[in-house]
């Protein structure tokens, strides 16, 4: 049974008999002598995405909830359903979009590096790579000269995603994207 102090993002707990995964983690520690450190987290319910705040002390415990984490690799989309391959066995599993909402904007064909929960035989969320190659389709033409640490321009990737990039950066290059913020991280 892990305690609330050591918990971390991404790790998924048993609350009222659901699987919920930690989005958020904020560590409070009190200015009184003797109070016990709080840390406030966000769970998302793996079930029904439904999300809940809680405040709990660091030696609280909470229950192990039964889950398993796979590689899978990105396959295709069909109709609002995203099918993900295990990489080990084969086997498909079919996430709806509304689960994956702000990770969509990454997930191109043949995708590696995905790791899937999966609670009863069902996909239930998703963790992206820490990056992931890009190309872009629109900016703005490249400046003559521009140096690294100069002006940033947008850019429109494949997937539709807009990020900021050096204005050295042309149209049609592959680029590295930081999945936990979106942000330009160097040319692939």
């Amino acid at each position: 049974m892990p305690k609330a102090s050591e918990l971390k993002r991404g790790d998924v707990v048993q609350i009222e008999n659901a699987p919920h995964v930690v989005k958020q983690l904020e560590a409070k520690s009190p200015s009184a002598r003797g109070a016990s450190t709080l840390y406030k987290i966000r769970f998302e319910n793996l079930v029904t995405g439904q999300k809940r705040d809680e405040s709990l002390k660091g030696d609280d415990f909470l229950g192990e909830a039964d889950y398993e984490k796979v590689q899978v690799q990105f396959s295709y989309i069909d109709g609002a359903q995203y099918v993900f391959m295990n990489t080990t066995d084969y086997s498909q599993y079919l996430l709806n979009a509304d689960a994956m909402e702000d990770q969509l904007s990454y997930l191109i064909d043949g995708l590696d590096g995905i790791t899937a929960l999966i609670v009863d035989g069902n996909i239930v969320a998703i963790d992206l790579p820490q990056s992931v190659t890009l190309e872009i389709v629109e900016t703005a033409p490249s400046i003559k000269g521009a140096s690294a640490n100069a002006r940033n321009k947008p850019a429109t990737l494949s997937t539709g995603l807009i990020v900021q990039v050096p204005e050295y950066i042309e149209q049609g290059e592959s680029i590295k994207v930081n999945t936990t913020n979106a942000s330009f991280m160097s040319r692939a």
